[in-house]
């Protein structure tokens, strides 16, 4: 990071203050990403913590010269051998189609992948290796054929998401197994029987919680210490607060993470996101009639640490505003050379991912350039792409969806153009408004009838 360019403060949620960022190893900033458990299609929800990742990673690689971005695969879970039994499909079936799936979902909506994304089933290895240390070192314990941590050895735990060993025991969403020796203990290794998968180990065959998959896959790619671990705010306790447990007490002289940064939830329609309340919204289903980057830009218009509320209202508030940007870079001179993102931007994205204040440093470009400054208009292409939006031509995004052939639709508008200069109005009304019943619009100008998308 140059001297000249802006300090980015994040907020941590271990402090809960917003502070300077300032990387363990400035040549190569790492960030580690929880991803998906990969047993059904990901939903708006999900996609929020993977944009939040998304635009962090991009502001991160524009500050600095090397950024190592981690996500994870959870490939083993309870829920996965529960779909897939429903399913009547193997796991591997199950979890081959869904990893792609969730690949082209994020693509759609110009997520860049991560630059190492490990699969749970391939870290075994590293997640019992894990688990020996923490036993040895007297942090976890055999039980009953599991193998349990033990909260009490570890006298920070509760302090990344502030709560009190009453709150945790409170807060339990489990039945308290006879062997635990505490409630709060959870689980590194359970066993396994012959139809669940499992791995031999020292403790029998068994397969790995949740938690210690995390720990093992961040030190193996990233160390003992590390930039920034993120997620959604729902990981913060027990998910990340039992990662940052395991792991400190398995590399004592590590820090783990040093940052931690998550995103609030997402409401539908004012409500929590519920299969039971009708409002359960996969990527998919909002893509099927939507532009990619109106759902991108609409989450990007709140905060990441601000509740935010989707709304079919609000995606039409979307899609009207990229129109607007688009109508802009029309005016950008196709030889106008790149240039750089402007620093009225980088800047509110510095402070803790200040997206609506981006969006806002747009639309003052977009201001100038619709006077016809291309200038303005390569500036605003600039931040776009910082932001990942703006990736199509003016021409694509306004004819992009559209259901007519292109041929058909200039052959009507030249036969349209030939009815009024034979003052057949009639006619050429009938062509407009046939057109417009199908999402097409033209619009007349000095060079001409052009036609979009509506």
């Amino acid at each position: 990071m140059s001297d000249t360019q802006p300090r980015l403060h994040l907020h941590d949620s271990r402090t809960r203050s917003t502070v300077p960022f300032v990387p363990l190893a400035p040549d190569n900033v790492r960030v580690y990403y929880c991803g998906p458990t990969v047993y059904d299609l990901a939903h708006i929800g999900n996609l929020r913590a993977m944009l939040t990742a998304d635009v962090l990673v991009r502001l991160l690689r524009h500050l600095y010269p090397r950024v190592t971005y981690v996500r994870n695969i959870t490939d083993v879970d309870d829920k996965i051998n529960a779909r897939a039994h429903a399913n009547g499909e193997s796991i591997a079936d199950l979890t081959a189609r869904t990893i792609h799936d969730f690949h082209e979902d994020l693509a759609a909506v110009s997520i860049l992948p991560p630059d190492v994304e490990p699969r749970a089933t391939h870290h075994i290895g590293e997640m019992q290796d894990m688990i020996r240390r923490l036993i040895e070192s007297g942090h976890a314990y055999e039980a009953e054929g599991h193998v349990l941590f033990a909260v009490n050895t570890y006298p920070s735990y509760g302090a990344l998401s502030g709560r009190t060993p009453d709150d945790l025991i409170a807060g339990a969403r489990v039945e308290v197994a006879p062997y635990k020796r505490d409630p709060g203990d959870f689980v590194l290794w359970k066993p396994s029987d012959d139809q669940t998968p499992g791995w031999d180990s020292p403790w029998g065959r068994g397969r790995p919680g949740w938690h210690i998959e995390c720990s093992a896959m961040s030190q193996r790619y990233l160390g003992e210490s590390f930039d920034i671990h993120g997620g959604g705010s729902d990981l913060l306790f027990p998910h990340h607060e039992n990662e940052r447990a395991q792991s400190m007490c398995c590399h004592p002289h590590g820090r783990f993470a040093n940052h931690w940064v998550h995103n609030a939830m997402l409401l539908v329609n004012g409500e929590k996101m519920s299969k039971s309340l009708g409002n359960f919204l996969t990527v998919r289903d909002v893509l099927r009639d939507t532009p990619a980057e109106a759902l991108r830009l609409l989450l990007l218009r709140a905060q990441y640490r601000s509740v935010l509320n989707f709304t079919r209202e609000g995606l039409n508030e979307a899609r009207q505003m990229l129109d607007r940007f688009y109508r802009a870079l029309e005016n950008l001179d196709p030889m106008q050379d790149p240039v750089p993102v402007p620093d009225s931007v980088v800047q509110v994205l510095c402070d803790d991912l200040n997206t609506p204040r981006a969006l806002a440093e747009m639309h003052a470009l977009a201001d100038t350039a619709m006077t016809g400054d291309s200038l303005a208009a390569a500036r605003l292409k600039a931040a776009g792409n910082l932001l990942g939006l703006l990736q199509d031509t003016p021409e694509a995004w306004f004819r992009g969806g559209a259901k007519v052939d292109p041929t058909h639709i200039e052959h009507l508008i030249a036969e349209r153009l030939a009815a009024r200069k034979a003052r057949d109005f009639a006619r050429a009304d009938e062509i407009r408004n046939d057109l417009a019943a199908q999402g097409i619009v033209l619009e007349d100008g000095p060079q001409g009838t052009t036609w979009r998308q509506a």
